[in-house]
């Protein structure tokens, strides 16, 4: 509401601040309202403040902006770039995907428009600064370059997509899930994706459930294992094979001055340059 800046519709998702300069603990939210909001933990209260209203951009682009904009988008999802903590992405009910800065309120920095329903996940690539996947319940998981306009891949899983995540012990390795109630052929299923070993298809296609729709999907950050969140309440935990958690090889060629974090970044920039030439 006005009064108290709450949010008026479900919050979809929620994120500490990981930038302690505010020397106050807070955390941000997202919901169907149209707003992200930042809300700062007094001492015996919740204070909230508004970060961005999403404005619904009507038609094509390239109207005149003033004209364009038909009220609020329903937000969906968001994620925080790690190395530019300003910049952050949100997925609509709309399909639309915007790129938006927390000192830029009032506009987005841009529009990645692909997916033709909701926008259920984004995610920022843990090591590659400009690569970030969404994943949507047009059935598709796309992976975009925040530079440029439109998506570099994607993937047809058969089914709306309910979460995606990267995996944190490599730059070319993601989960996506299905999820479909029980009729569907693929409901309940874990699809694995390793780009630097196949770009086409998953390397590993798990199902979890039989009777549940799979509504989350995580990464542990230290050991090989991943967890299936269910809308009965339940929730699976999945060791990974040897093959699905290969962290970055060194051999002869290697050059000892890189670091891990650096061989990331090149073994996905391997990928975008395939990826490319293919297009041309």
């Amino acid at each position: 509401t006005v009064r108290t800046n709450k949010h008026t519709d479900p919050v979809w998702e929620v994120r500490w601040n990981t930038d302690e300069s505010s020397g106050t603990l807070n955390f941000f939210s997202i919901s169907s309202d149209g707003r992200v909001s930042n809300w700062l933990l007094m001492k015996n209260k919740l204070e909230s403040e508004e970060v961005m209203e999403l404005k619904l951009l009507s038609g094509g682009q390239g109207d005149d902006e003033e004209t364009s904009l038909v009220g609020l988008a329903g937000g969906l999802s968001f994620d925080f770039n790690r190395q530019s903590e300003h910049l952050f992405l949100v997925g609509t009910e709309e399909g639309r995907i915007h790129k938006c800065s927390k000192a830029f309120s009032g506009q987005y920095l841009e529009t990645y428009e692909g997916h033709s329903m909701a926008v259920y996940t984004v995610r920022w690539n843990p090591f590659h600064p400009r690569i970030f996947l969404s994943a949507s319940a047009d059935w598709t998981v796309k992976m975009w370059d925040h530079q440029a306009k439109f998506q570099m891949m994607s993937w047809d899983l058969g089914q709306a997509i309910g979460d995606v995540a990267w995996a944190p012990y490599s730059s070319t390795t993601f989960a996506a899930i299905t999820s479909d109630g029980a009729a569907a052929p693929t409901s309940g299923v874990v699809h694995v994706y390793d780009l630097s070993v196949n770009r086409n298809e998953c390397i590993c296609e798990q199902k979890v459930v039989k009777r549940a729709k799979l509504t989350h999907v995580a990464f542990n950050s230290v050991e090989p294992i991943l967890i299936v969140g269910d809308d009965r309440g339940g929730i699976n935990t999945l060791k990974l094979s040897p093959n699905l958690r290969k962290r970055v090889e060194r051999d002869d060629n290697t050059d000892p001055g890189k670091t891990d974090e650096a061989l990331q970044i090149d073994k996905m920039d391997a990928v975008l340059e395939m990826v490319t030439e293919t297009k041309v």
